[in-house]
């Protein structure tokens, strides 16, 4: 069985090919839509996904999608099992188990990751559905006397006894521990507070005795906060996430795919190609597990019109085309244009799932 997690490890960061989190709650998938005049139903949120899931050649560029508990048990409109569809096109199915952040005891300004709560049962019952792997975000805030020890301790050991967990029943583990980019913070302490976080992650992870080689790590880059007055480049980020992980991140683990964190679709793909471009030793994989910077393009073209759904497809399977050559550090400004209405939606902020 370690043979085989450790294969679905590496089908995941397999060469030029990157994660779709499509694991967006209710609420969060349903203010997505009500932004742009879609009723939200069940129904409605299935038919974006199968647009999502049946787009034509984006298995090119797709690795796994990442579901949420409603859509791993729905039906394609042929009446087959999303996890089916998916695994058929050689996707890996994979499923979001924790349940949500909520404001940590003593210290409201923070949050921990709740769902370790019969999450054995849970992710057997997620295996016998079809899932390969999961995910579990915990997000850091950064403030001026945040994240506190507390915060940064109660999240890693949450990542790290979900991954155990994971690893027991036979599932890879995603572990997203995420510096929010919300704040006026700098690059600089970002860093500082990415490394620790990333320091105290793996710190838990061997603590719950976790196979690295069995695991894929899902960071954010390291980025300036949104209100910070000094804007940085493209290469300061990609330094400077490069620096934090050749420091924290050890060689074991095969690949890490980054969040795109309130990024839009174009400077989410911008970064990871520069990331790739960098010189030196990159001993694991490098490539994306992105929500919005893969959707949101997408999702407007769409625009819940059932005659849209060709566009749609089209739109997804570009931006998954653009990740797939920056992953590569391929991406250029020519295969960018190469698209017909591809526009780049506004920053949305980074209060939802990524």
């Amino acid at each position: 069985m370690s043979q085989d997690l450790e294969s679905i490890a590496a089908v995941l960061v397999a060469k030029g090919k990157g994660i779709l989190a499509a694991d967006e709650t209710v609420p969060t998938l349903t203010k997505r839509f009500d932004a742009l005049g879609i009723q939200s139903t069940e129904q409605s949120r299935r038919t974006y996904r199968e647009m999502l899931f049946t787009s034509t050649g984006a298995a090119e560029f797709i690795s796994g999608v990442i579901m949420h508990d409603e859509t791993i048990r729905q039906k394609s409109s042929g009446g087959t099992p999303f996890a089916q569809v998916l695994s058929g096109q050689g996707i890996v199915p994979g499923i979001k188990v924790d349940t949500g952040a909520k404001p940590l005891a003593g210290s409201p300004d923070e949050k921990v990751t709740e769902g370790l709560d019969g999450l054995r049962d849970r992710l057997s019952e997620y295996r016998g559905m079809g899932a390969r792997f999961a995910k579990w975000r915990a997000v850091i805030r950064i403030a001026d006397t945040l994240p506190s020890a507390a915060c940064v301790s109660a999240n890693a050991h949450a990542l790290g006894r979900y991954a155990a967990l994971c690893q027991e029943q036979h599932l890879v583990p995603i572990v997203e521990p995420e510096v929010l980019m919300d704040g006026s913070h700098t690059i600089e302490r970002c860093e500082e507070v990415t490394g620790l976080v990333l320091h105290a992650v793996f710190r838990a992870l061997f603590e719950q005795r976790v196979t690295l080689e069995f695991m894929l790590l899902k960071p954010n880059m390291v980025i300036a906060g949104e209100e910070c007055s000094r804007p940085v480049t493209l290469q300061e980020v990609a330094v400077a996430t490069l620096r934090c992980l050749r420091q924290h991140v050890p060689v074991a683990v095969p690949g890490i795919v980054f969040l795109s964190g309130g990024q839009n679709d174009r400077v989410a793909t911008a970064h990871l190609n520069a990331i790739n471009r960098l010189p030196g030793p990159k001993p694991w994989k490098i490539s994306f597990s992105y929500g919005r910077a893969l959707q949101e393009p997408a999702l407007e073209a769409w625009h819940g019109r059932d005659e849209e759904l060709k566009m749609g497809q089209q739109a997804f399977y570009h931006r998954a085309r653009c990740n797939g050559a920056a992953s590569l550090g391929t991406y250029t400004d020519e295969l960018e244009a190469a698209s017909v209405g591809s526009g780049s939606p506004p920053h949305r902020g980074q209060s939802g799932d990524n």
